[in-house]
């Protein structure tokens, strides 16, 4: 039974591991980023590596020891340089003595073949399709649900009247998720978690700002990796929207990409007609999106030296006048902290209010 292990991204692991298992592997579960994680591969990753290089390269250094012999990852389309994360991994972790592969995970709509092969080797069990097929689904679901949570959080933590009940019923709902296996189990279990979690005590009265919030995947996707920037604007009363969620981000890239996807692109065409990589144009259309929604702020989250974020960030000075939407731009790295973060959300949360005024 082979030891694989996988990018730790927000609570998806949970979902992950169970496929994985599924399939006949043992699994090595990744820890959540830590700064432990962060020094590590911030140690041996080339010095101008983007953010998530650095991470996922920590991560791999926190559960190599542990006897992993593969990992699965997923690769990249477009000009950025996510698709040879993978391949830089690999190096980087035989020169350290790690005798390990990787697995990446291509889209399959583009690449059909690679994609049936990667799961071949994903598969000691030698399931059939239709098997493979039930297990997907199963893990599917626990994803969709486990998305479907996080975005509830996101409307009542703004209005709790104690604060940080929200996050303390969400921590505890997530195991009732965690423990569930069948699909009947796994739609209990999310029926259960969202009433727990609508439970907590709320002030519908409040005043409550609506910001979006647009970037990299991963950067948006780990709360680890952008300081729990959505638990924080929570905290000061703002009900945060993200563009991504995996299981929107893996929907665009295994079958079919979504109306709301070619509503994204049409929405930047004026701004950026071409592919740019990356997320850098879904950055811009979601911008756009959301100040047609009638958002009071949107805020961009992206990796240090990532070059498709920054050009989208040029072009959202343009967006942001011409909506008259106020756009705050977080550039993340090792050498981002806390504090500065909180000062300057709490800057533009004063900034929205003031241009709503009275």
């Amino acid at each position: 039974m082979p030891r694989v292990t996988f990018p730790h991204v927000g609570e998806s692991y949970r979902a992950f591991k169970m496929l994985m298992e599924d399939l006949g592997n043992e699994v090595i579960v990744p820890p959540r980023p830590s700064r432990r994680t962060l020094d590590l591969g911030v140690r041996h990753a080339p010095e101008f590596a983007c953010f998530p290089v650095k991470i996922l390269l920590g991560t791999y250094l926190e559960t190599c020891p542990q006897g992993v012999e593969l990992i699965v990852t997923t690769g990249g389309v477009g000009p950025c340089r996510a698709g040879h994360y993978a391949q830089l991994h690999k190096k980087i972790l035989r020169s350290l003595g790690y005798a390990v592969d990787v697995v990446v995970l291509e889209p399959p709509r583009l690449y059909p073949l690679d994609f049936l092969h990667s799961v071949r080797r994903l598969n000691p069990h030698r399931l059939s399709f239709r098997a493979i097929y039930e297990c997907v689904r199963r893990a599917w679901r626990k994803l969709q649900a486990l998305d479907n949570l996080e975005k509830l959080t996101h409307k009542i933590r703004p209005r709790e009247l104690r604060a940080g009940e929200t996050t303390r019923v969400y921590r505890r709902v997530l195991e009732w998720v965690d423990r569930a296996y069948t699909m009947r189990e796994i739609v209990e279990a999310e029926r259960a978690a969202a009433e727990e979690l609508q439970k907590v005590p709320q002030d519908p009265a409040r005043e409550v700002f609506k910001v979006g919030i647009v970037g990299e995947v991963y950067v948006l996707l780990e709360p680890a990796s952008n300081l729990e920037i959505e638990e924080a604007l929570g905290h000061m009363g703002v009900e945060v929207e993200r563009s991504i969620f995996l299981t929107g981000w893996t929907r665009d890239n295994t079958w079919a990409e979504t109306h709301e996807v070619l509503t994204v692109k049409d929405a930047a065409l004026p701004y950026l007609p071409e592919l740019l990589g990356g997320h850098g144009r879904d950055s811009v259309g979601n911008t756009v999106i959301f100040a047609k929604r009638g958002f009071h702020g949107v805020i961009q989250l992206a990796p240090f030296t990532c070059i498709p974020e920054i050009v989208a960030r040029t072009i959202l000075t343009r967006v942001s006048r011409d909506f008259g939407i106020p756009v705050l731009t977080f550039f993340l790295d090792e050498q981002t902290g806390k504090a500065g973060m909180i000062t300057r959300l709490e800057a533009f949360v004063d900034l929205m209010r003031r241009r709503k005024g009275p």
